[in-house]
């Protein structure tokens, strides 16, 4: 427990531990040790602002889920460049209300900024009741058909790794 206490949050102490050393022009002994510093310091400092760690149920569905993320984020670039090129072809922007099923804030914010990761597509608003969220598509002809794929790519696969 003691290191617990005095490590709350392991892996960003070792972030920033390295982000600092990085910083530095060269790698000296003082470098290492205000990093070291740096990241003891800093996750204790801020530990009370923190919401609690999720825990995941599912490591190798949030693996899976991390993939096909980078994919879809590969494969809409794409698509928005080629949607782009072709000037004759106006696309169809549309707002979608996006139904929620999650129901924990990490959750909740992990999809919106799936969803704004991916070209094409951003979070616009979370509604205060926290039942939808405010979708914006660059191009639509389908709005259902977006909210499936929203549900079955990525809010499915993150009730199960996280609710």
């Amino acid at each position: 427990m003691l290191i617990k206490r005095c490590l709350p949050r392991p892996i960003l102490s070792s972030i920033l531990t390295m982000v600092w050393i990085m910083l530095s022009d060269i790698i000296t002994y003082g470098s290492v040790i205000m990093g070291i510093i740096l990241g003891i310091a800093i996750p204790l400092m801020t530990q009370r602002f923190w919401d609690a760690q999720p825990v995941v149920k599912k490591p190798l569905l949030l693996l899976r889920f991390t993939l096909r993320v980078m994919l879809d984020i590969l494969v809409a670039n794409l698509e928005v460049a080629w949607l782009i090129s072709r000037p004759w072809r106006r696309p169809r922007p549309a707002f979608i209300e996006y139904p929620l099923t999650l129901k924990r804030d990490f959750s909740i914010t992990l999809l919106a900024s799936t969803i704004s990761l991916t070209p094409g597509t951003i979070s616009a608003n979370l509604r205060l009741d926290g039942r939808s969220l405010l979708i914006h598509v660059l191009d639509t002809d389908d709005e259902q058909a977006i909210i499936d794929e929203i549900y079955n790519r990525y809010e499915r696969p993150l009730m199960e790794i996280y609710e």
